[in-house]
């Protein structure tokens, strides 16, 4: 499924999910993110979506906040609720960086990206962190490949690399892999928290999309 499937997709549930998201969902792993994190800088939420939970979160830490999501109606429920924060719309595996971001939170958004942007997303968004920032995502464990589901009566496609693929893919970006759990045991729902020392294994080639200003 492309994102801009998806993106229409979660047009159409946009003010469903807005009324009934649960309120603290992932907010314990993003604390947890944090305590890897400066205390000031500026933040990035891919796949933000519209309740603004992390958005909040990231702003009582002291970062600055912004967010990314393809779907046009998230975005503009966010920018209602929200005038704080800057929001982009955008799909993540197109997006130019406009500047490296001191923390990047993607829960439960990238997840949804065809199995073959899985890597050079990843690699993305490893590029986009400034030294010493630090990077939250969810994905699927088990082994690499494609699934689908469906949710308040819309399919949603969903892929994976497995941990060991995400967690090489930190390594030859010069992440250190803080965190990884199964937060949701028996489900294959996994947290990685990850965090940059700023260099580049030499042997790696260069990211794809990884453009920065």
């Amino acid at each position: 499924m492309s994102p801009a499937e998806t993106a229409s997709r979660y047009d159409r549930i946009a003010r469903w999910w807005q009324e009934n998201a649960p309120p603290v969902y992932g907010l314990s792993a993003l604390r947890l993110a944090l305590r890897f994190a400066p205390t000031t800088g500026i933040a990035l939420d891919v796949g933000c979506g519209s309740q603004g939970r992390f958005m909040e979160a990231l702003r009582a830490h002291g970062f600055q906040t912004e967010g990314l999501d393809a779907s046009a109606e998230m975005i503009a429920i966010a920018q209602e609720r929200d005038p704080l924060s800057r929001y982009h719309t955008a799909d993540i595996s197109g997006w130019i960086f406009p500047k490296r971001y001191d923390f990047i939170s993607a829960w439960d958004s990238t997840f949804h990206l065809p199995l073959a942007l899985q890597e050079p997303v990843l690699r993305k968004l490893c590029a986009g962190l400034s030294a010493g920032g630090v990077l939250i995502f969810t994905c699927g464990g088990g082994e690499a490949g494609e699934i689908r589901g469906s949710f308040q009566g819309e399919e949603f496609g969903y892929s994976t690399l497995g941990v060991e693929s995400f967690v090489r893919i930190l390594d030859e970006e010069g992440c250190l892999c803080r965190h990884v759990e199964y937060d949701q045991y028996p489900e294959k729902h996994v947290v990685i928290i990850a965090e940059s020392y700023g260099r580049k294994k030499a042997s790696c080639a260069p990211s794809q999309g990884a453009q920065l200003a």
